[in-house]
């Protein structure tokens, strides 16, 4: 299963996002504002070079199975910038997804972000100084996450054959990097 294999092959840089978000000071309540805009305007930059070229890299069977039309991230992120006083960038970058496999492999990084962003978003929500901040990035799918996740885990196991899916963990490194990379 591609889902599996990428897990196994992306750890090491999942583990990176995590220490470059400073995320073990979320659960004992020493993340700050600072941290949250920091992590905001990382995937925000993440979305704005990617989730376009992602989307329209992905053959209409995959946009039909993965119901692409709700799990556009960029005007919800841009939602949070401005609650925070952050500004909207242009791209400044390069990045290209080389075929559709690689899509999916950045796709899964950002459907991961979601997923953990769930988590961050309830947990954020118990902590001082976050009485006021909105989560429509981390909390896009509310109470769907769990099925959205689901959802992807299964269309890509049922439509990435295993001749692809290094084509698919190129993509999840390449935006992986970026991310890591990106400030």
């Amino acid at each position: 299963m591609v889902s599996e294999y990428l897990k196994q092959n992306t750890a090491e840089f999942h583990d990176a996002a995590e220490k470059l978000f400073s995320s073990h000071k979320i659960f004992s309540k020493t993340f700050t504002l600072e941290d949250y805009k920091k992590i905001i305007s990382t995937n925000y930059l993440m979305l704005l070079h990617s989730e376009d070229k992602i989307f329209t890299s992905l053959s209409d069977k995959f946009s039909e199975k993965l119901h692409l039309d709700k799990r556009v991230k960029l005007p919800l992120i841009e939602k949070d910038l401005s609650s925070l006083d952050l500004k909207n960038q242009k791209e400044t970058q390069h990045l290209e997804f080389a075929n559709e496999h690689e899509a999916l492999g950045a796709m899964y990084v950002i459907e991961g972000s979601t997923l953990g962003g769930n988590v961050i978003a309830k947990q954020l929500s118990k902590t001082e100084g976050f009485d006021d901040v909105t989560f429509n990035f981390f909390g896009c799918y509310q109470e769907n996450t769990g099925m959205m996740w689901k959802n992807f885990k299964e269309v890509l196991d049922s439509e990435v054959t295993p001749e692809n899916y290094n084509k698919v963990l190129s993509g999840a490194k390449k935006l992986y990097t970026f991310l890591l990379n990106v400030n």
